[in-house]
């Protein structure tokens, strides 16, 4: 009935098809994998024996270590975000810069990074600095693409800077260590907020009218009293950060530990600034959960997918089909990142990794290509995902605590811009390696933090990894 080469593209057409309709994606994923898994065995295109493996995976999922780090991460993000920080820190950077023109936009995206860096999750940073900053800037007479675009994209400047949770799937996903991951993200991280800055900067010079100071009798006196107040607020903070991931970059702890150690942290951290409640470690322990269960059952779902679409030689069908692109190495890079911006309309990045990296990985490994750059240029591109409208889960975010005064249309048009900014630094990675591999040639040197077992079934499938 069918051809063993039409097998993989109908099962990967299946898959979209089932996702643009809206089911959910990890039953969606598990569900294409059995049904082409048994009509592969009923036509002879599948070899059952296969299905052998799905257990061992399972169990794989299950016991990797590696991501126990996703729900310490996640804890130490929710509780931190919510207990009043960020407050803190916006409010004294907020006045700190606010006497210029464009300051207030300054302190959202400085604050933005630290809080990134702290939360670990989109989500969290773009409604955290929403409620804060959003009714400040209207209050002074900002622009409101500006403000909407400004806040929206320094919440997504989380999914880049260590320790982002995708940054840790993608090293699990890429076989590659989480220090190297973190330590090849730093470069892009700062060119992507020096960039923001810089556009602020301009706007500033060229319209200052739409992003006017802090009038005077707004400000407070600047001193040592404001100084210290911002350091107040930035310093415990960092040191937290520095310590989760120095912990990672020296060798000194795994992903999991630096995890579990930073969960700790933002307990003392909530409890220093006299807000460690149960109430604010419970609704903490609620977002955990509820992630991180999100991911397991997606990481199921993709591994049935991806298991009956190797037994079917998905993987060669995905080989052939890129390495057979004009253009060696550059060729690839440039599909593989409009390939990936435009799935980034539809699906999660969480979605993206464990779904669409295992089937680019052994392509751009066989092309020469370093994974852990690799990983990165991918990291930067899928910020667009949650940027770019109408369907950027950043915008969802923004309009879902926005008051109806600001209209949808001012919170696309003001992201269009900095999904400009954010594909610029794409272009810079590609055509500037060093950005990234510079950090990992004078960084520490760290052992590998993950255990990879491989099981081989047959000739046909390529080690199995858990």
């Amino acid at each position: 009935m069918f051809s063993h080469g039409i097998m993989p593209p109908l099962m990967f057409a299946g898959m979209i098809c089932f996702m643009l309709i809206g089911f959910p994606v990890a039953f969606s994923l598990g569900a294409v994998g059995m049904f082409f898994g048994l009509l592969g065995i009923a036509t002879g295109h599948f070899d059952a024996s296969f299905l052998q493996a799905l257990p061992f995976r399972i169990h794989g999922i299950i016991s990797n270590e590696l991501l126990l780090a996703i729900p310490f991460f996640t804890f130490m993000g929710a509780l931190l975000e919510r207990c009043g920080l960020a407050e803190d820190l916006l409010e004294g950077t907020g006045q700190l810069f606010g006497p210029l023109p464009g300051g207030l936009a300054v302190a959202v995206i400085l604050v933005g990074a630290i809080l990134g860096a702290i939360t670990g999750t989109v989500a969290a940073s773009v409604i955290a600095m929403g409620v804060i900053s959003l009714p400040v800037m209207m209050r002074y007479g900002y622009d409101m693409k500006v403000t909407t675009g400004v806040i929206a994209a320094s919440g997504t400047i989380t999914q880049l800077i260590p320790p982002s949770l995708v940054l840790v799937v993608l090293a699990d996903q890429l076989g590659k260590s989480v220090g190297d991951m973190y330590l090849g993200a730093i470069g892009p991280s700062i060119l992507q907020i020096a960039i923001f800055l810089l556009y602020i900067l301009a706007l500033a010079i060229l319209r200052p009218n739409s992003m006017p100071p802090i009038p005077v009798e707004a400000r407070e006196p600047m001193g040592w009293r404001l100084i210290n107040r911002v350091l107040w607020g930035m310093i415990p903070s960092i040191v937290l950060i520095f310590l989760v991931l120095g912990t990672i970059f020296y060798g000194l702890a795994t992903p999991t530990e630096a995890g579990a150690m930073g969960a700790v942290g933002a307990m003392a951290l909530a409890a220093l600034h006299r807000r460690l409640t149960w109430p604010l470690v419970r609704q903490a322990m609620a977002s955990t959960m509820t992630l991180t269960s999100m991911v397991v059952f997606i990481l199921i779902g993709s591994t049935v997918f991806s298991l009956v679409f190797q037994g079917m030689d998905g993987g060669r069908w995905i080989e052939s089909m890129m390495a057979g692109l004009p253009g060696g190495q550059i060729g690839f890079l440039v599909f593989v990142n409009i390939f990936i911006f435009f799935l980034a309309f539809f699906l999660d990045f969480f979605e993206i990794a464990f779904i669409v990296i295992p089937l680019l990985a052994p392509v751009a490994a066989k092309l020469g290509i370093d994974l852990i750059w690799f990983g990165v240029l991918l990291c930067v591109n899928m910020q667009t995902s949650f940027m770019h409208p109408p369907f950027g889960f950043a915008l969802f975010y923004l309009r879902g605590i926005a008051p109806p005064s600001v209209k949808s249309s001012e919170i696309y048009w003001g992201a269009i811009p900095w999904v400009l900014m954010q594909i610029i630094l794409v272009v810079i990675v590609i055509a500037w390696p060093e950005s990234v591999t510079y950090w990992l040639d004078k960084g520490p040197k760290v052992d590998p933090n993950s255990i990879k077992i491989e099981i081989p079934i047959n000739d046909t499938l390529a080690p199995l990894k858990f």
